[in-house]
């Protein structure tokens, strides 16, 4: 007789090997969880205690932008050179003490100065004269040329940096 040949059994189950216990996994997840939100709120005390550069001031501004247009006193047309001076102390006249330089023509805005206590009658005067050249240069087409246009960068450099405006804008605002 022939032996019988042995059954063949089916194919196990798939057995689960996850080498960890779920307790670890939870534990795990919730440290790295935990160390995240550590470091987030770190970061943030960080960001919070850093010192803040205050942005510069309508002063500092100015005179940068009036330093810089130094090198064009001789390479920009005179025109074009007073028309761009008179932008930069017409803009620092409005942010620093919101007037309406911008808006207004030259005989306008001085007419509009008669009447405020911001500047002195000596800083009134070189405003003046600087508005006066400006216009002349840039509408009546007077000639001039490179030391003209040195003059009015001096003169709004000289009205910039003048005795500290910002003096006289808290004391206006302390008398109204």
């Amino acid at each position: 007789m022939e032996p019988t040949p042995p059954q063949i059994q089916d194919i196990a189950p798939p057995v689960d090997v996850f080498p960890y216990p779920m307790w670890m996994v939870a534990v795990l997840a919730i440290s790295v969880v935990l160390i995240l939100a550590l470091i987030g709120w770190l970061i943030w005390r960080w960001m919070k205690r850093r010192p803040v550069v205050p942005p510069p001031t309508p002063r500092e501004v100015a005179l940068s932008q009036l330093e810089a247009l130094r090198p064009a006193v001789d390479a920009l047309d005179p025109q074009e050179f007073s028309d761009e001076v008179s932008k930069v102390l017409r803009i620092y006249l409005t942010r620093q003490f919101g007037l309406r330089a911008t808006k207004q023509t030259s005989q306008e805005f001085l007419a509009s100065l008669s009447g405020e206590r911001l500047f002195d009658d000596e800083r009134k005067e070189l405003l003046a004269q600087f508005l006066e050249k400006c216009d002349l240069i840039k509408f009546a087409r007077m000639q001039a040329g490179s030391v003209e246009s040195a003059v009015l960068l001096d003169q709004a450099m000289a009205f910039v940096s003048g005795p500290r405006t910002e003096d006289a804008v808290e004391e206006a605002s302390a008398s109204s």
